[in-house]
């Protein structure tokens, strides 16, 4: 029996969905469910998924070994833990899910520090926004999350170390009408142009509602799950939007945006930047080096 096979259908059985989970991992649906049909043949011909119905429904015996198997992996990963603490060379996966800020412009520095000094740890970094990090960090499917905002999750269910802050701006394109004479807007005549954000999930677009109430007058008409396609869009037309202070300075740098002060609000939205992991969550030897590292 293949223990990753059993680690994908535990998944499988909270994303409840071949095709969903499928997105997730780096493996194709017809793969996935070769694997459940294996364990199927391990147990004895049994019938885990019920596929006569459109609905994801588990039959009595893939409830069981739902239970079971979250039983056996933990024995596993425990027992591979211990055994760990006798080899000094065991190569180690890190994964990590972090939204645009943190996973690419704040941990990498971090990552190649510590990959210098220990050859052993495999990082794998996926980059999501905050709310799907921190959801593959409660699924199982990375060690550690970097996140903008803790969305709609209970803070108290995870450790976290502040690893930066972050401020945003508005902007547009270094030829709008807005800019013509000089970068202080009046919000009244902002809110007469389209504006672009990011989609719901993001750390960026969940701050800005909370802390700016008055996103309520923009004129909002595009939705776009990506920094660089916005800056793109922003780049060449007469869009504005509203980026991260540290990408926005960078894009502003290579000419490609502009960034906008607004009267009367010196201070559009800020948020702390974390690097998080369960609460309670056992740690590879590695892994928990690398959060008292940076944590340190």
């Amino acid at each position: 029996m293949n223990i990753e096979y059993l680690r994908n259908f535990i998944k499988l059985t909270q994303y409840k969905s071949f095709s969903k989970l499928a997105e997730e991992l780096p493996i194709s649906q017809s793969t996935l469910s070769h694997q459940v049909s294996q364990l199927e043949k391990d147990f004895g011909g049994v019938v885990l998924i019920d596929r006569t119905t459109k609905k994801f429904e588990l039959t009595r015996a893939g409830i069981l070994l739902q239970k079971r198997a979250e039983q056996i992996i933990d024995l596993y990963d425990n027992c591979k833990l211990e055994i760990s603490k006798f080899q000094d060379k065991m190569i180690e996966d890190i994964i990590i899910s972090a939204s645009t800020i943190p996973g690419s412009h704040i941990l990498p520095k971090y990552i190649a520090d510590f990959r210098s000094k220990n050859l052993n740890a495999n990082f794998k970094i996926f980059i999501n926004n905050s709310k799907k990090s921190l959801e593959n960090l409660k699924t199982g499917m990375a060690n550690f999350a970097g996140i903008g905002s803790f969305m709609s999750y209970n803070e108290g269910d995870f450790d976290y170390i502040k690893i930066g802050e972050d401020e945003f701006k508005f902007i547009c394109s270094p030829n709008h009408d807005l800019i013509k004479e000089g970068n202080l807007v009046d919000f009244n005549k902002l809110i007469k142009y389209p504006f672009v954000w990011r989609e719901k999930g993001s750390g960026t677009r969940n701050t800005f509602e909370k802390q700016f109430p008055k996103y309520k007058k923009l004129t909002i008409e595009l939705e776009i799950n990506d920094n660089d396609s916005i800056i793109s869009t922003v780049s060449e037309s007469n869009y504005i939007s509203i980026m991260s202070e540290i990408m926005t300075d960078k894009a502003e740098s290579a000419g490609l945006i502009k960034s906008l002060k607004i009267k009367n609000y010196p201070i559009i939205a800020k948020r702390p930047l974390y690097f998080v992991k369960l609460k309670k969550k056992e740690l590879g030897k590695l892994q928990k080096k690398f959060w008292d590292e940076l944590k340190s």
